[in-house]
């Protein structure tokens, strides 16, 4: 018998300064039992930078053709694609071709590795962002993930405040490509 996802809720307050955005979200997240607590919360931390009604989840790990969040327009273009971890660049690449904007949020071991061996093949991809996130900081993300999480997001600056009421991370993402 096959593992089935675990099922998280979050409910997430966002103040993004910088973009002008303050809404109140309620989101359930399906764990893939592949997938670990630090993953997820990145997939959180994702939504969250990129906030938008439209912006949903994607079905995760078991699907090979879909990113970790999209964001459709009414006529079903992508629009954006967001990604986490240290994807393949082959499947970068192809949801450049799918997409007008795609994110990818780098984080994890070996991660100057993995730039290092992308970086050139994906210099030349038109609205490709990727963006570092700091080991320390997604393992306290990690810490913070709970089966009903309550979590504020407070965006200015470039820098990220989350905060679930007792516990608190910053995390200062960091552009490795694109505006």
């Amino acid at each position: 018998m096959a593992l089935k996802a675990t099922i998280f809720k979050a409910e997430i307050q966002i103040a993004d300064m910088d973009r002008g955005h303050y809404a109140d979200y309620a989101l359930t997240l399906a764990r893939h039992p592949s997938e670990t607590d630090e993953r997820m919360m990145v997939r959180l931390l994702a939504f969250a930078l990129h906030a938008d009604p439209a912006l949903v989840f994607g079905k995760g790990l078991c699907v090979d053709d879909e990113p970790d969040l999209w964001q459709k327009d009414l006529t079903g273009v992508i629009e954006r694609w967001i990604d986490v971890g240290q994807p393949d660049e082959r499947w970068v690449r192809k949801a450049c071709g799918r997409a007008r904007e795609v994110v990818v949020l780098a984080y994890g071991r070996a991660l100057e590795v993995w730039w290092s061996g992308v970086r050139a093949k994906l210099e030349r991809q038109a609205g490709l962002h990727v963006i570092e996130l700091g080991r320390e900081q997604t393992a306290e993300l990690a810490r913070m993930a709970e089966r009903t999480m309550r979590l504020q997001f407070t965006i200015q600056e470039g820098q990220v405040l989350i905060t679930n009421g007792r516990d608190s991370v910053v995390v200062e993402p960091r552009r490795l490509l694109g505006v």
